[in-house]
């Protein structure tokens, strides 16, 4: 090895030497045994046999968790902590700073440590596997959860033998293979603490277990667990759907990084609708009747695609600063523009590729991207910040999002990555495009889970063995500078135009059903929320510079009446319809924390919502994007 190769390993060495860890690295596997029995309460026990020698003992909690991209491991809900050894018990120290982390002293003589505890699974709330995971009939175990570990080791090399009970009843499905099971018990064969983090279960009373393309191998399988046995009737053109994703996904990549794949879909109201990628897995989480209603079908209809497209792009490739050695390391997000930028356009365009949307919808969702990403936000805000600032926004609220700025990096990165998909086209003359770029850089060969990971470097060089262009100056000019506008020229050059009438947008309605909103975010520049009680008629955002911020409005406040009548969506449709090409303002009287004040909103130019329209001077280069690359494909 060379001097820099010797002094890194040497600084290695000092590393573990220094953490305080009694762990035997050369012992059996650690044992870590789930008991969900408790579940319909949202209680999970864990039993946890660690090989110990005696001395000083550091045990850490998951902290950064690999696809949420932050700390936000529920530290605050594991409880009833109790570690024994040799049938006494151990006290144990939290650290002062690092608030995952636990000390103790294993004693002479000792072993083997033993821990007891508990997770408390919230019962309402947002979050990604810190959120809600458990109700009456099923539950999601992120291992995550449940997981304690030695510090000073790699989780590579940990080794994990885990086992589950479940309540009478329950299937379950996971990417884990099992070992044995018995009516009371199952046993997972051993892996990595990576891989068992890297595996959720998903367990149920109401289960259905669908093979998907039969033809292709590896096998793949749609797993959904439901609140209602009504909830499981997927159709047979959903299925189908979802087969053609899977063929779609492999003819795009050339090559599969695993040994088999399981989507698991939970179907509850209960839970935060929200999707986490495994390499082997998907946990994805949408409302109970999600397959059997259209407005929920079409609200989620990209999830799986998504998450399935992560096994890709963020599980075999992931930016380098995000690949680190345990959970406690912090990650580097300042490539999810990638990460999640670039999956967010494929798993767009694959669920147009599959048929689980049409390219109708493709375009509208397309068009209300584009459109409201124009805010006012992106004046002081580059794309990137967005991404390296993720751990923070991702539990941002939404009052005042257009001028704090999101996590814009997926929505953004739609429109950067089909803005260079579309220059490639261009570039090459239709010879090449991004799919190109997709299988040299994510493609064969085949192999089981592994981890690549990338830097910005390796992206442009990839691109550039595609089709040689300033794919550098591309980039600083969308990611690393302040742009007051969205990258829209994927779609221009693509033979559309992002266009306002005062049609409603497809997509907006649904959400608005979905989400019981009222999205003016193109008129009044507000949105408001539609639901029963106290929170009908809040404000949850206003956008500055539009006629709502300038009359004085802000998130928060609850609308009362509108031109004297009080607050309905039909109301505020008949307001703007009546001011319409008038000298009349929208009189809205809103309730500011106990302050009810009125506000004179002068706005005349009707509904107004965005559209694509086909622009028939440029070839349909977008239309292009969503073809099929598979006969199944429609």
């Amino acid at each position: 090895m060379g001097r820099g190769s010797r002094k890194t390993w040497l600084f290695i060495f000092f590393l573990l030497a220094i953490l305080p860890s009694a762990f035997a690295q050369n012992a059996t596997s650690i044992r870590l045994s789930a008991d969900l029995r408790d579940a319909p309460r949202r209680i999970f026990h864990a039993h946890l046999e660690l090989p110990v020698k005696p001395g000083p003992m550091t045990l850490l909690y998951p902290k950064w968790i690999p696809g949420e991209h932050a700390p936000d491991g529920p530290i605050t809900d594991l409880v009833g902590l109790k570690v024994t050894a040799n049938g006494k018990t151990i006290p144990w120290r939290r650290d002062n700073v690092d608030m995952f982390m636990f000390h103790m002293e294993v004693p002479n003589g000792a072993s083997m440590l033993e821990a007891d505890y508990d997770y408390l699974s919230p019962a309402a709330g947002e979050g990604f596997s810190a959120g809600p995971s458990a109700d009456q009939v099923l539950s999601v175990l992120e291992w995550n959860l449940l997981v304690l570990y030695p510090a000073g080791t790699p989780t590579d090399a940990l080794t994990y033998q885990a086992s589950l009970r479940l309540p009478q009843g329950w299937k379950f499905a996971t990417s884990l293979s099992v070992q044995k099971q018995d009516a009371d018990e199952i046993v997972f064969a051993p892996v990595s603490l990576s891989t068992l983090v890297d595996s959720p279960v998903l367990a149920g009373q109401n289960f259905r277990s669908i093979p998907l393309a039969p033809d292709v191998q590896p096998p793949h399988h749609l797993n959904i667990a439901a609140d209602s046995v009504a909830a499981l009737a997927i159709s047979d053109e959903q299925i189908a759907a979802y087969s053609r994703l899977v063929r779609e996904e492999g003819a795009l990549f050339e090559a599969r990084h695993y040994d088999h794949y399981d989507f698991l879909v939970s179907l509850t109201n209960y839970f935060y609708p929200n999707g986490l990628e495994h390499h082997q897995s998907s946990d994805d989480r949408i409302p109970e009747r999600s397959f059997i209603n259209s407005d929920l079908e079409e609200n989620s209809n990209s999830l799986l695609s998504h998450e399935y497209t992560h096994s890709w792009n963020g599980k075999y490739r992931r930016p380098a600063g995000l690949a680190t050695p345990d959970f406690e390391q912090p990650m580097k997000g300042d490539l999810l523009w990638i990460y999640e930028g670039l999956t967010q356009y494929i798993g767009e365009f694959m669920a147009a590729r599959a048929g689980l949307r049409t390219p109708d919808d493709y375009r509208e969702a397309l068009a209300r991207v584009g459109a409201y990403l124009d805010w006012p936000g992106r004046t002081w805000r580059t794309l990137e910040d967005t991404a390296v600032a993720a751990q923070l926004l991702y539990d941002a609220g939404r009052n005042w999002e257009a001028w704090r700025r999101s996590v814009d990096f997926y929505d953004e990165g739609w429109l950067l990555w089909l803005d260079a998909d579309i220059l490639i086209r261009q570039q090459s003359h239709g010879q090449k495009s991004l799919d190109d770029f997709c299988r040299r850089f994510y493609g064969p060969p085949d192999s089981g889970p592994k981890l690549a990971p990338y830097t910005l470097e390796d992206i442009i060089a990839a691109l550039n063995a595609t089709v040689p262009y300033d794919w550098r100056g591309f980039f600083n000019e969308r990611v690393y500078e302040i742009n007051p506008h969205p990258p829209v020229g994927g779609i221009e050059r693509g033979g559309w135009q992002l266009v306002y009438n005062d049609q409603e947008n497809a997509v907006i309605r649904v959400r608005e059903s979905v989400d019981d909103t009222l999205d003016l975010s193109f008129s009044l520049g507000m949105v408001v929320q539609t639901g029963m009680g106290e929170e009908n008629g809040r404000l949850a955002d206003v956008i500055p510079a539009t006629p709502a911020a300038e009359a004085g409005l802000a998130p928060g406040m609850r609308i009362s009446s509108i031109n004297g009548r009080g607050f309905t969506a039909g109301a505020l449709h008949e307001a703007i319809a009546e001011a319409k090409g008038t000298n009349k303002g929208i009189v809205i009287t809103a309730d500011n924390g106990g302050f009810v004040l009125t506000y004179n909103v002068q706005y005349h130019g009707g509904e107004r919502y965005p559209h694509l329209v086909r622009n028939t001077a440029q070839p349909d280069l977008l239309s292009d994007t969503l073809r099929p690359l598979t006969s199944g494909g429609k």
